[in-house]
């Protein structure tokens, strides 16, 4: 799978696990979660040019898809990351709440993202 197809997979998940939980589908979710969390992994083991495909959802339609994909990218490059999830974080629900928590625990120093 080239690394514009893994971007995409990883956009689909996000999009589904909100979509799920948005119905009350705890356990769809969950599934989603795992399968977007396994195309970061695949993205990331490609270095450089893995994170330069995710970057690219950083313009994606939805803001969950762009918040995820800032979340996942802030380590590495907080100065693509951090301007999306500061905009997001402008809104109300659950995406904007959770651009907010990643920002609070990056100002604070405490960032951490355990996907391994």
């Amino acid at each position: 799978m080239n690394l514009e197809n893994l971007a995409e997979e990883f956009a689909r998940n996000v999009a589904a696990q909100t979509d799920a939980i948005m119905r009350g589908d705890r356990r769809g979710g969950n599934k989603e979660a795992k399968r977007y969390v396994a195309a970061y992994k695949k993205l990331r083991d490609h270095g450089e040019a893995g994170r330069d495909a995710l970057s690219r959802l950083l313009t994606h339609s939805r803001m969950d898809v762009r918040v995820y994909a800032a979340t996942f990218l802030l380590s590495d490059r907080p100065e693509q990351a951090l301007p999306v999830l500061r905009e997001a974080a402008k809104s109300e629900g659950l995406i904007p709440f959770e651009a907010s928590q990643a920002l609070k625990y990056w100002d604070e120093g405490t960032w951490s993202l355990e996907v391994d």
